[in-house]
C-alpha cells in the first residue's frame, strides 16, 4: 500500500498541473481569437485598398494616354520643324556659298571643298524631290563654276611649284645614293608637302565628285614640260662646261665626299670623260714620238676643241639617261599620291614620253653621226657609241623596272636604240677589219725612215680601246654572227668572240704591212719598217690586255712576233754584206811575209779598201736617217753590226794595215777600228 502522505502530494502534484495546462489552453484560445479577428481586419484592409487602386487606375489610364498622344505630337512637330530646317537650308545654300565659290579655293582649301559638299548635296536634293525649281539651276551652276575653279587651282598649283630642278642637283642625285641621306636629297621633293595635300585633296575630290578626269592630262602635260626641262638643263650644264675637266657638284655633297667615305663605289655613270680625246691623243702621240720619243711618220693632227666637244657630248647623254631613270623614278612615286592607282601607268607613260623621246632621237643622232663616219671610213667614230651601249645596257634593267605597265611601244624604245647601236658598231667592226687588210699602200704615205706606220698605230690603239669595252664590243661581234645579243653567252664565249677579231686585225695588218714593206726600193729599210711595226705592235700588247686576250685564241703571240722581229732583223743586216764582203778573208789577196808587192797585189788590196770605205759611209750616210725609235731594238741591232762589222775590218785592219801597197795610205787606211764602231753606234740617229 502506497502511504496516504504519498498519495495526497501526487494528487496534489496532478491537479497542480492539470490546472496549468487549462492555464495554457485558455491563453491558446484567447490567441486564436485575436488572430481571427486581426485576419478579418487585414481582409477589410485589403479590400478596401484594392477598391481604391482600382479606382486610381480608372482615373490615371485615360490621363496616360492623353499624355502619350501629346508627346507624339510634339515629337511630330519638332520633326517636321527640323525637316523644314533642313529643307529650307538646300534653298539658302547658293546664297551662303556663292561668294566664296566666286572667290576660288586659293589658300582656303578645305573650307572651299565643304562649301562644295553643300552644293552637291543641294543638288541631289533638288534632283530629287523638286527637278523643276529654279534653285536647281542656280546651285548647278554653283556647282560646275567651283569644279573649274578646282582644276584651275589644280593647274596653277602644279604651275606655280612645278620647276626645272638645278644640274648640280642631279648630277648629285645620280653620283650615287650612299653618298647622301634622302632627308638631306632637296631633289626628292620636286613639290612642297602642303601643296601636294592639296593636289591630292583636289585629285580626290575631282575623281569622286567631279566626275572629271581632264586634271590628269593637265597633270602629265605640266610634269612632262617640267621633266623635259630638267633633262635639258642638265645638257646645258654640259654645252656650258665642256671645256671643264669634270663634273660639278653642289658644295654639300663636296664636302660630305671629303669628310666620308663612300660605303659602296658609285655605279652610275660608268662613262669616263675624255674617252675620245684619249683614243685621239694617244693616236698624235705615238703618231709624233713612236715608243720611246723617236719622230714617227704620221700626219694625225686631231683638232682638240672638236674632240673637246664630242666627249661633251657622249658624257652628257650618259649622264642624260642616268638622270632621266632618276627622275622618272621619283615622278612616278610623286605620282601614286595624287593620281587614282588605276590611271597611274598610263598618266606615267604619258608623262614620260616627251623626255623619253628626247633621248632617244639624241641617241638615234649619234648612231647616225658615226653611221655616216663609217660610211667615210672614219671608224674611230664607233668609239662614241662604245660608251653609250654600255652605259644604256647597264640601265636596261633599272629602264625596265621603271616602264613596267607602260604601253608596249615605250617599253621598246631602248631595246630599238640598243639593238640599232649594236648592229652599227658591229658593221664599222667588221669594216674596220677588211680596210686594215686593204689599206693601200702608196707610196706617198709610207714613213721615209721606216717607223711605224700610221695604220698600225691607229689599229693597235682601236683595239686598245676595245679593251674597257670587251662585254660591249662582244656584243657587237655575236650580233653579227648570231642575229642576237651575246646577254645569254658565257664569260668565255664573249672572250673568244673578241680575241678571235682581235686575232683577225692582228692578222690582217702584218699582212698589209708585208706588201707595203714592198713599196720601199731597199731592202734593208723594208725590214727595218717591219722590224719597227711588229716590235710596237708586241710592245703594245705586252703592255696592256691584249697580251692576254690573243693568248685565248693564240698561246704563243709574242714568240711569233720575235721570231718576225728576229728574222726581219736577219734580213736588214744582209745590207751590209757589200760593205763586210770585199773584206772578208775569202777575198783577201795571198801575200808571203817579206816579199815584194805586185802591182796586182797593191791593186787589189786599195780596191779592198775603197770598198769599205766606200760601203761603209754610203750606208753610214742612207742609214743614219733610219729610225729604229725602240732604244732596246736600237741597240741590239748597232751591237750586231759592230760584232760583224769590227770583226771582220780588225782583222783585215791588222793584217794590211801596215803593209806598204801605196804611199797615200790616209786615202786608203781611212777608219781605225774605233772609229767605225762610232759610225756603227750613230746609226738611226738623225741628230747626230
Amino acid at each position: 500500500m502506497i502511504p496516504t502522505e504519498d498519495a495526497s502530494a501526487r494528487k496534489r502534484h496532478i491537479e497542480e498541473k492539470l490546472q496549468q495546462e487549462q492555464e495554457t489552453l485558455s491563453f491558446i484560445r484567447e490567441s486564436l481569437e485575436k488572430s481571427d479577428q486581426l485576419t478579418k481586419n487585414m481582409v477589410s484592409i485589403l479590400s478596401s485598398f484594392e477598391s481604391r487602386l482600382m479606382q486610381l487606375e480608372n482615373s490615371i489610364i485615360p490621363v496616360h494616354k492623353q499624355t502619350e498622344n501629346l508627346q507624339r505630337l510634339q515629337d511630330n512637330v519638332e520633326k517636321t520643324l527640323s525637316c523644314l530646317d533642313h529643307v529650307i537650308s538646300y534653298y539658302h545654300v547658293a546664297k551662303d556659298t556663292e561668294k566664296i565659290i566666286k572667290e576660288g579655293p586659293a589658300g582656303r582649301l578645305e573650307e572651299y571643298l565643304n562649301c562644295m559638299a553643300k552644293i552637291q548635296k543641294a543638288v541631289e536634293y533638288f534632283q530629287d524631290n523638286n527637278p523643276d525649281s529654279p534653285e536647281l539651276n542656280r546651285v548647278k551652276f554653283l556647282f560646275e563654276k567651283g569644279k573649274e575653279s578646282l582644276e584651275s587651282e589644280f593647274r596653277n598649283l602644279l604651275t606655280r611649284h612645278c620647276k626645272a630642278v638645278p644640274p648640280v642637283i642631279i648630277l648629285d642625285l645620280i653620283a650615287g645614293d650612299d653618298e647622301i641621306e634622302t632627308s638631306e636629297d632637296p631633289s626628292l621633293n620636286l613639290l612642297p608637302e602642303n601643296i601636294l595635300q592639296d593636289l591630292t585633296c583636289i585629285s580626290m575630290w575631282l575623281v569622286e565628285y567631279g566626275r572629271n578626269l581632264d586634271f590628269m592630262n593637265v597633270y602629265y602635260q605640266i610634269r612632262s614640260n617640267q621633266l623635259d626641262r630638267t633633262i635639258k638643263g642638265l645638257k646645258e650644264h654640259f654645252r656650258k662646261n665642256s671645256s671643264s675637266s669634270g663634273v660639278l657638284y653642289s658644295p654639300a655633297i663636296q664636302n660630305k665626299r671629303k669628310d666620308t667615305p663612300s660605303k659602296k663605289a658609285i655605279k652610275r655613270p660608268v662613262f669616263i670623260p675624255g674617252t675620245i680625246r684619249k683614243a685621239q691623243n694617244l693616236l698624235k702621240q705615238y703618231s709624233q714620238h713612236g715608243l720611246d720619243g723617236k719622230k714617227g711618220v704620221s700626219n694625225l693632227a686631231p683638232t682638240e676643241g672638236k674632240e673637246d666637244i664630242l666627249d661633251s657630248e657622249i658624257d652628257s647623254y650618259i649622264h642624260c639617261v642616268s638622270a632621266f631613270v632618276k627622275l622618272a623614278q621619283i615622278e612616278y612615286q610623286l605620282l601614286t599620291g595624287i593620281i587614282p592607282e588605276h590611271h597611274q601607268k598610263k598618266t606615267f607613260d604619258s608623262l614620260i614620253q616627251e623626255a623619253l623621246d628626247g633621248l632617244m632621237v639624241e641617241g638615234e643622232s649619234i648612231v647616225s653621226t658615226a653611221r655616216r663616219a663609217i660610211m667615210r671610213h672614219d671608224y674611230s667614230a664607233v668609239l662614241t657609241i662604245f660608251p653609250i651601249l654600255k652605259h644604256l645596257k647597264q640601265m636596261k634593267q633599272e629602264f625596265d623596272q621603271v616602264l613596267q605597265g607602260t604601253a608596249a611601244s615605250t617599253k621598246n624604245k631602248l631595246p630599238v636604240l640598243i639593238t640599232s647601236m649594236e648592229t652599227t658598231g658591229a658593221k664599222a667592226l667588221e669594216e674596220f677589219a677588211d680596210s686594215i687588210k686593204s689599206d693601200p699602200d702608196k707610196e706617198y704615205n709610207m714613213p721615209k725612215d721606216g717607223t711605224v706606220h700610221e695604220l698600225t698605230s691607229n689599229a693597235i690603239l682601236f683595239l686598245q680601246q676595245l679593251l674597257d669595252f670587251q662585254e660591249t664590243a662582244s656584243a657587237m661581234l655575236a650580233s653579227q654572227e648570231t642575229g642576237s645579243s651575246t646577254s645569254t653567252y658565257n664569260f668565255e664565249f664573249s672572250r673568244r668572240l673578241l680575241s678571235n677579231y682581235i686575232c683577225k686585225i692582228l692578222g690582217n695588218l702584218q699582212l698589209n704591212l708585208h706588201s707595203k714593206a714592198k713599196v720601199y726600193e731597199d731592202t734593208a729599210l723594208g725590214a727595218v719598217f717591219l722590224l719597227n711595226n711588229f716590235n710596237y705592235i708586241l710592245k703594245s700588247l705586252e703592255k696592256s690586255e691584249l697580251i692576254q686576250l690573243v693568248a685565248v685564241t693564240q698561246k704563243n703571240a709574242d714568240k711569233t712576233y720575235k721570231a718576225h722581229i728576229d728574222e726581219q732583223l736577219h734580213i736588214y743586216q744582209r745590207s751590209w754584206v757589200k760593205v763586210t764582203s770585199p773584206i772578208n778573208e775569202n777575198n783577201m789577196p795571198a801575200i808571203q811575209p817579206g816579199t815584194k808587192l805586185k802591182d796586182k797585189e797593191r791593186q787589189a788590196i786599195k780596191d779592198r779598201f775603197k770598198a769599205f770605205n766606200d760601203g761603209l759611209e754610203e750606208l753610214c750616210k742612207i742609214q743614219k736617217s733610219w729610225a729604229i725609235p725602240d732604244k732596246e731594238q736600237r741597240d741590239k741591232i748597232r751591237r750586231a753590226q759592230k760584232e760583224n762589222v769590227t770583226g771582220v775590218y780588225s782583222n783585215f785592219w791588222q793584217k794590211y794595215a801596215n803593209v806598204p801597197f801605196t804611199k797615200n795610205t790616209e786615202k786608203y787606211i781611212k777608219y781605225r777600228v774605233e772609229q767605225v764602231e762610232d759610225m756603227i753606234e750613230k746609226l738611226f740617229d738623225t741628230s747626230a
